[in-house]
């Protein structure tokens, strides 16, 4: 199995879209879902805050830079930490995308899945075209859009099955 579930965490923290696509994982209750949205909620804003160049000026962090290129300074900022993006263990890798707004996709996967950043990208898209268009929805807001749905579940099994072959 490839994909096995997709949850969307609004700026806030709080669960605004799950979805299980497979048979890969425990079932969980709506109250275990709520929990795991705030939870790497959480996570996720204590990771953003790590960062090893932490107390470095900008002149001394392309210092570093310089000395690591062969001496050449490449001018550039450094990049802010962007918090936890993947979390892999035996049993399943979760793939973090957090857009620029704050709303964070969560997307379960088979470790073996190839191409997850693309899969993440398309689901991206979809919520896009059909949720961020809708004159329906009201922002963060739980998502509850048929023609969302609809997409993301013919997506996703075109994604499996393309695995299974």
């Amino acid at each position: 199995m490839g994909v096995l579930a997709l949850i969307v965490i609004n700026k806030a923290g709080g669960l605004i879209y799950n979805r299980t696509f497979g048979d890969g994982l425990n079932q969980l209750n709506t109250n275990d879902y709520l929990v795991l949205a705030g939870t790497f909620h959480g996570v996720h804003a204590i990771t953003a805050r790590l960062d090893p160049r932490k107390g470095l000026t900008n002149a001394q962090y392309q210092q570093q830079q310089a000395a690591a290129n062969g001496g050449v300074a490449i001018p550039s900022r450094p990049e802010p930490s962007s918090g936890l993006e993947v979390l892999e263990s035996e049993n399943f890798r979760l793939q973090c995308f957090n857009t620029l707004t704050g709303t964070k996709f969560l997307l379960f996967t088979d470790t073996m899945q190839a191409n997850v950043d693309v899969a993440m990208r398309k689901v991206y898209d979809l919520y896009s075209d059909y949720v961020m268009k809708n004159p329906f929805y009201q922002l963060e807001m739980p998502i509850r859009c048929e023609s969302f749905d609809r997409k993301l579940n013919s997506y996703i099994r075109e994604v499996n099955n393309s695995r299974s072959i």
